[in-house]
């Protein structure tokens, strides 16, 4: 075993969650890096100390900077506001470190870019974070369609709805203002992700995009409450996907289906460890969707546990990407998604932005 010291920038939701991973892993998969909490980074002094004594890092800082420059960090993951993502992660790719930057890539599409060409003009190892399409209903649905168990795709129906801000009188706050922490920039990343993950590249989007609630307690929102896509894959493939945090009622509505010529596919994460099989074989009287718990032959479920039904949760999802980050660095070789999966998913956001203004479909441009 070879240790690791990993800092992490940011212990809020997400730097908490990386923490716990990162101290879970070595002991869930037997990884061959072991990762040792070096040090976290936060906007104030007090907060970083918290965060290292909370979550058991060796060393705080309140510069995120320092941690990068620290030689004992060897491993980066930025779980901080899209602002910092970008110049976090050219700073590190210049000391040769590797990157796990949550998603969204950056804070706008030039950074995207700029991140993507950083990662591979210092040949660094890169990851972005997407971690709802690794549960192991999800992973199971990708391994159906690419052995075309329901046939050639014809239909894609996804979403990714929440009701955070579905009450008119909650306040505003930094989620409510600035493009990338709308629900464009903070929810629609997630299931474009499954839809590329699943169906494969997008060419073209025609989207909607609205602001429902346009003030808070007297504060303008600058950024968008909900938006539908309609999108065409390369494949052929119709699709749809619908997008919200004011969803009344949906908590975590990361939902899919796919219709192909032989069958078809459904999944809710709200239901996350069962997975709904349909295939048009046997007497039609027999035949209807199936559901399928998820239990230790689907990927990556045994590690967690041995019981079938059992279940999985939200943070085994971030310890199979840490564990996905590990076995990049050891092997010398990324793993998806990288930099580059993470731009795909932002040009096409900015398909469906410039569709939204023009009122046009438009094709999504790759780089």
């Amino acid at each position: 075993m070879t240790e690791i010291g990993v800092g992490i920038i940011g212990g809020g939701y997400m730097g908490k969650a990386h923490a716990v991973a990162y101290s879970a892993v070595g002991a869930v998969f037997n990884t061959r890096l072991r990762p040792r909490l070096e040090m976290v980074a936060a906007s104030t002094r007090a907060s970083a100390d918290r965060y290292c004594a909370e979550f058991g890092f060796a060393r705080a800082a309140d510069d995120w900077a320092q941690l990068v420059r620290d030689p004992r960090v060897e491993a980066v993951v930025i779980a901080a506001p899209q602002a910092t993502h970008r110049a976090a992660a050219e700073l590190a790719f210049s000391l040769g470190k590797p990157v796990f930057c949550e998603k969204p890539l950056g804070a706008s599409i030039e950074d995207a870019r700029a991140m993507t060409a950083s990662a591979a003009a210092r040949k660094c190892i890169n990851m972005v974070g997407f971690n709802y399409i690794r549960t192991p209903a999800s992973q199971y649905a990708r391994k159906l369609i690419s052995d075309r168990v329901i046939g050639d795709v014809t239909w894609f129906r996804g979403e990714h709805t929440e009701d955070f801000l579905a009450d008119a009188d909650t306040p505003a706050s930094w989620r409510t203002k600035g493009d990338s922490n709308g629900t464009m920039g903070d929810l629609a990343p997630h299931m474009i992700n499954a839809a590329l993950a699943l169906i494969g590249p997008i060419s073209s989007v025609m989207a909607q995009i609205e602001t429902v609630h346009k003030s808070r307690g007297g504060e303008p929102v600058t950024n968008d409450d909900h938006a539908q896509m309609m999108c065409r894959f390369d494949s052929g493939a119709m699709g749809h996907m619908f997008f919200s945090r004011v969803g009344t009622g949906r908590k975590m509505g990361y939902a899919y289906e796919v219709t192909g010529t032989k069958g078809a596919i459904r999944f809710d994460q709200e239901d996350q460890n069962a997975l709904w099989l349909y295939k048009a074989e046997g007497p039609e009287a027999e035949r209807g969707f199936r559901k399928i718990l998820t239990g230790p032959a689907h990927p990556d479920y045994a590690p967690f546990c041995q019981g079938p039904g059992h279940g999985t949760g939200y943070q085994d999802q971030i310890i199979i990407e840490a564990r996905d980050f590990l076995e990049a660095i050891a092997d010398d070789q990324n793993r998806w998604p990288t930099f580059a999966d993470g731009l795909a998913v932002s040009q096409v956001v900015e398909a469906a932005r410039t569709s939204n203004s023009a009122g046009v479909w438009t094709p999504v441009q790759g780089d």
